[in-house]
């Protein structure tokens, strides 16, 4: 098993892109996720394309600004949890990481000390 195996059937949908935007990698579920716009054959090109009006350019602050963003969607009577994240190689800047994980429609919640 290669360090990264894990990955590749992880049940939340992982895409890494560049500083730039570029896709650099996604696993099984976010090409799945995003079959009908190309899966796989993503990897290349710009995630900023993928994104329409405000959504790109909210993306393109993150990008730039190298913050996280967490919410929460529902979209057909699913809820996720989305988690933007940079990640760093070496401890310089490298791009952004999008953790999409669907949750169940009620949570527990927890408050421990």
């Amino acid at each position: 098993m290669t360090s990264h195996a894990w990955i590749k059937e992880f049940p939340a949908a992982i895409t890494v892109c560049d500083a730039e935007g570029v896709i650099l990698e996604m696993n099984d579920k976010a090409a799945k996720t995003f079959e009908a716009d190309g899966g796989y054959t993503l990897i290349g090109s710009n995630l900023l394309n993928c994104h329409p009006g405000q959504s790109q350019q909210k993306v393109e602050r993150l990008l730039a600004a190298k913050v996280k963003n967490v919410y929460t969607i529902e979209k057909n009577g699913v809820k996720k949890l989305i988690y933007q994240s940079p990640w760093y190689e070496e401890g310089e800047y490298a791009g952004f990481v999008e953790i999409s994980l669907e949750i169940p429609q009620e949570i527990p919640y927890f408050v421990r000390s």
